[in-house]
């Protein structure tokens, strides 16, 4: 993964949106298939993978910000459900609609926001948004391995055992604090000063913790442990992006709220 991300990088704006159209696609994948689905609900499926996901990733290659923002929670939203209707099949109509809704938004919408750093234009920090995206994206995996690593060395209480018992107190105190601090010193690659840093790596480690939260309440209510096969030994593509889906948004408004 790490290969495929510098790789990406490397190749540029496009290669990186490119890599990460790949990772909606796959975490889409995997996310509906834990969700059964009907053949009324085939078409509308059609249009979130074929048809919705590439014009998000278009968009942000295009750097049309104002449009990428609200492309898939205005216009993807209508659509989805007019999509639908047209089938004819009103059975359980509204769970399995926003089913398709919520999957565009997480796996999609949310994770956009990570290539979608690219497109910032901050003063005195032109060309160097690729640090930006590496600090965010480092700064969050992180804090999943210091949490694991924390918690299986001194964590004892469990923050929500019934969701996801192996994420302990200690764990979460221990690996956000690590990985803010991590994300201070890296305060160089980014417009951002130590202390700004530090700020900013805790509020998206924060929000990354309860972001894998979430994605582990789907799992335990579909009765899986992950939510694929892709990566031998740590699950699906879900299972490793679920922090980077609640932190992308977030990290990308900070930055563009104070820095743009």
């Amino acid at each position: 993964m790490v290969a495929v991300f510098a790789l990406a990088l490397a190749l540029g704006p496009i290669g990186t949106v490119v890599l990460f159209a790949l990772m909606s696609f796959l975490a889409l994948r995997e996310f509906i298939t834990l969700t059964p689905s009907k053949r009324g609900d085939h078409r509308a499926l059609f249009w979130a993978f074929f048809i919705l996901l590439p014009i998000q990733y278009i968009l942000i290659a295009r750097q049309w910000d104002t449009m990428f923002t609200i492309f898939i929670p205005v216009y993807a939203y209508l659509l989805i459900p007019i999509r639908s209707v047209l089938a004819g099949d009103t059975e359980r109509f509204l769970e399995r609609t926003a089913k398709i809704q919520w999957g565009l938004m997480v796996c999609v919408y949310f994770v956009s926001y990570a290539p979608a750093l690219l497109t910032l234009n901050i003063p005195g920090n032109e060309g160097q948004n690729a640090k930006l995206l590496f600090f965010f994206a480092g700064v969050v995996q992180l804090s999943d391995v210091l949490q694991y690593v924390v918690g299986k060395l001194f964590g004892s209480r469990p923050v929500a055992a019934k969701v996801s018992p192996n994420k302990t107190l200690e764990g979460f105190v221990g690996g956000v604090l690590a990985a803010s601090l991590i994300g201070m010193a890296l305060w160089w690659a980014t417009p951002f000063s130590p202390l700004a840093a530090f700020a900013m790596a805790l509020a998206i480690t924060l929000m990354g913790f309860f972001g894998g939260l979430t994605m582990s309440a789907i799992k335990r209510d579909r009765g899986v442990k992950d939510y694929g096969e892709l990566l031998p030994g740590h699950g699906g593509m879900m299972d490793r992006i679920d922090s980077l889906c609640f932190a992308a948004p977030v990290f990308f408004h900070l930055t563009r709220y104070f820095y743009t």
